[in-house]
């Protein structure tokens, strides 16, 4: 019998046009498929075989999804978990690794474009500015999980970078008055609810509007939040293309 390692898959903010080739061709092999429901677009897990089985795990217990994915890899199966995003953030799949590893069952990881990035190109807008920023943090407000003290909101936008904050818009006002307490009020805000699905909405404002904006839309999960000055950047430019810029495969004017 031949033994097939566990994938972990990120199958992106929702598109199924932006799950990778590998991650395409994982789903298109597999025997056993499981996903989280809520989050998963169907349009991806229908890529899977007539007859692989398919297990919506939103109503089970990390345990359970465990000893199925466990099950199925000893069975000879090949056995592919797929998660929302890119499973290295927030995707909640270091227990369920170390679970495998302690049963000695191998695995592997496809990545997955993250909502932050799904954003970014869904509103035309470079994260990373030169001489304005060139820092993004990836970060959560405290909520049912907490955060380390040194990572609360208020202490990261000390950094002035583009901030992408996740899991947190319910909590928008509060995000906003810790937000406030670095940058100014008429800082750009984007809040993406969606990103990627059909009924993307994408809000934007500033730290002095958006909480308003965002409870008028009603929106409270699955939303991501940018903020930073390069959201709103003006004529910036990069001296990457600088007709004057020297580097490893071209001189630049002047030498």
């Amino acid at each position: 019998m031949t033994f097939h390692p566990v994938i972990f898959l990120g199958a992106g903010p929702g598109d199924p046009e932006l799950v990778t080739v590998k991650g395409k061709r994982a789903i298109e092999a597999a025997d056993l498929i499981l996903y989280a429901g809520s989050l998963v677009s169907e349009s991806v897990i229908a890529w899977g075989k007539t007859d692989a089985e398919r297990m919506d795990t939103a109503p089970l217990a990390l345990e359970e999804i465990a000893s199925r994915m466990i099950e199925g890899h000893r069975k000879g199966r090949r056995v592919v978990r797929v998660h929302s995003g890119d499973p290295s953030l927030y995707g909640a799949i270091q227990e369920q690794m170390d679970l495998l590893h302690a049963e000695k069952v191998p695995f592997q990881i496809i990545p997955g474009v993250t909502a932050a990035f799904a954003t970014a190109a869904a509103i035309r807008r470079e994260l990373t500015i030169p001489e304005l920023t060139q820092t993004v943090i990836l970060t959560r407000a405290a909520g049912r999980t907490p955060v380390p003290r040194a990572e609360a909101l208020g202490s990261l936008a000390a950094h002035g970078a583009t901030m992408a904050i996740y899991l947190s818009a319910a909590r928008i006002r509060q995000v906003v008055q810790d937000l406030l307490a670095s940058y100014p009020p008429e800082t750009p805000v984007v809040v993406a609810h969606r990103v990627s699905w059909p009924d993307e909405l994408i809000l934007f404002g500033t730290l002095s509007d958006i909480a308003e904006k965002v409870e008028k839309a009603d929106i409270t999960r699955q939303a991501i939040i940018l903020v930073g000055p390069a959201l709103d950047s003006g004529t910036a430019r990069s001296r990457l293309y600088d007709r004057k810029f020297s580097h490893g495969f071209r001189t630049g004017e002047g030498g």
